[in-house]
Parts: structure tokens; sequence; C-alpha cells
């Protein structure tokens, strides 16, 4: 059944016409890996950033001479497949996602009932792995930068591996060995040094913290203008077991959280944490079970409290059905 769902999709991406690969706003790595694979051995792919593209993405973009699309206008007249995105509220609202094909990794989520196909493997640890069985399903011979993108989405989307299953290791090396690719290469696109503007939201996000003590986990919360994932994990770095950091533009929040690899072992599943708060609050949220996001209009304040609570009532659960 799988691999008849990623078979038909690699069939209409065979075919006449152009596509559209749209990704989630403020693309990561595995968004655009996953994007220039299909790129890479498909016709007619364009990529389109909406929402633009987060730090790591645009520095392997230069590295592997990426090219996206930003504008707000979705090129017309192409077959749309949406990428590594946890929900449609991730894209730009008067999206005609009818036809639209997608195929995501996150916790299954049934507001993509309106489009054409649903390819949902949250069994994977990222998205990358999902394009990269396509593309062997589909007889295609995928090219040694394609590769290297793949790699890196599926390094920096399990955290270095810290989340990765057996499969991710069995796909990754298989890839390692085909191409060549020594790990060094791979981590040297990886590990890229905070600048002044991120080192700075994380001293701000540390200024700002607040956090409970829930038997012996610490959940904190934290708010500044930029940069949530990286605040989340330098409070992680600092002792907490969960963060959640948030940013207010307007009416509108962004939130990042990130979770220990313990606490997600115990059954902790940020993504659907931050999907409750969703539903909850009217907005979107989704993700892995260690690192997910919630964005719409509300006060943040609000709303990374309403989050913190969920947690602690989660870890609390969790506690007490183990003892």
């Amino acid at each position: 059944m799988t691999q008849t769902v990623l078979s038909k999709i690699a069939a209409e991406l065979d075919g006449e016409g152009g596509t559209v690969a749209v990704l989630h706003g403020n693309a990561d790595p595995d968004a655009l890996a996953s994007a220039f694979a299909l790129q890479s051995v498909f016709p007619q792919v364009t990529i389109w950033t909406p929402g633009g593209v987060d730090r790591a993405g645009k520095a392997m973009a230069k590295h592997l001479d990426i090219d996206v699309l930003d504008e707000p206008e979705a090129p017309r007249g192409a077959r749309l497949v949406v990428l590594d995105t946890s929900g449609p509220e991730q894209l730009p609202k008067d999206l005609d996602l009818s036809g639209a094909m997608v195929i995501d990794h996150h916790a299954r989520n049934d507001r993509w009932d309106s489009a054409r196909i649903y390819y949902c493997d949250d069994g994977k640890s990222s998205c990358s792995e999902i394009v990269y069985e396509l593309i062997r399903g589909a007889g295609k011979e995928l090219p040694r930068d394609a590769a290297l993108a793949l790699m890196l989405g599926i390094v920096t989307d399990t955290g270095k591996f810290k989340f990765a299953r057996v499969d991710t290791f069995c796909i990754f090396a298989e890839m390692m060995r085909d191409q060549g690719v020594e790990m060094d290469e791979v981590l040297g696109l990886a590990n890229l040094e905070p600048d002044i503007s991120e080192r700075i939201s994380q001293l701000r996000g540390a200024q700002r913290l607040k956090y409970w003590k829930v038997g012996p986990h610490i959940v904190a919360i934290s708010h500044g203008s930029a940069f949530e994932a990286s605040v989340c994990k330098g409070i992680l770095a600092l002792g907490a077991d969960v963060a959640f950091v948030g940013s207010q533009r307007d009416e509108q929040f962004r939130i990042s959280s990130r979770a220990r690899p313990a606490l997600v072992r115990k059954g902790l599943h940020l993504g659907k944490l931050l999907d409750g708060v969703g539903s909850e609050t009217s907005n979107g949220g989704g993700g892995h079970p260690g690192a997910a996001g919630i964005t719409g209009v509300g006060d943040v304040e609000a709303i990374l409290n309403i989050a913190a609570q969920n947690a602690m009532d989660a870890i609390r659960q969790m506690d007490s059905s183990g003892d």
C-alpha cells in the first residue's frame, strides 16, 4: 500500500507539465532537501518557499546552488506537491489545495482532507527518508548533491540522530555507500555557528525564562522576537526538559518547542500536544515527538501558558502510569 501511493505520486511527477514543490514557512533543511531531490530527478520542478527559508536552509541552498522561488503568489498552471508540512495553516491562506499531493512525516492531520493525495508516514524521522524511498521506488538515479541534501535533512531533523530510528540509519548508510559521502562532509554543513543576532536572542530568552518543576522534570517557557527554535535548544542546555518559546507580531504569534529524548521515550509527543493546543485555540499546531510548533492568531503569553500546562499534565500522567 505504501509503495502503491508513492508510485502513484512518482508517476504524476514524471508526467508532462510543471510541478511546484511548496514548503512550509521558514522552511528547514529537511523540507528544502526533499524538494531539491525531487527537482533533481523529475522534470520541471520549481521549489516555492512563500514563507521563506531558515538560516540552515539558506546555507544549504548556497552550498548546493539550490534555486528557490520566494514570491508570495504561486506559479500558475502546475501541479502542486506539498512537502514536510504538518498542516495547511503553514501555507498561504488562499492557496487552492484541492488538487495537491501532500508528502509528510509528522503526526497525521485531518486538516489535509481537502488534498487530492495525502501520504503521511509518521514512522519516518524525516521527510527526506520518504522522498528517498519514492525516488528509489521509481527507479531513478539520485545525483550526489541531492543525496547530500537528503542526508543533511535527516541529520537536522533527527537532532543529529538523537531521534533517529533504525530505518533512518539504514537509509543514511545506503546513501553514504552509494554516493561516497563521508560523515564530516554532512556534519560540516549541519554545524553552523550562531551569529550575534541568534546569540542575543538566546540570552534574552534566558532573561525572560519561566519554569515549573513537575516531579523530576522541568517545563520552561520564554518569548522573544526571533530564533525561537534556537532559544528552545538553549533553554534545554540550561537544564529544562521541555521548552516552549514564542514570538508575537501584531496579532500573529509563533511558538517552537523542544523536549529531551528521555521524555519522548516515555511517551511525550510535542507534535500531538501542540496539535491539541491548536484545536483548543483555533490555531494550527503539530510536528515531531521531540520538536514541534504552533502558529496563529492570539496572545503568545496565553498560548505559551496553555502549552506548558498541557505538557505538565502529560508528564504527570506519564509518571503516574509508570509507578
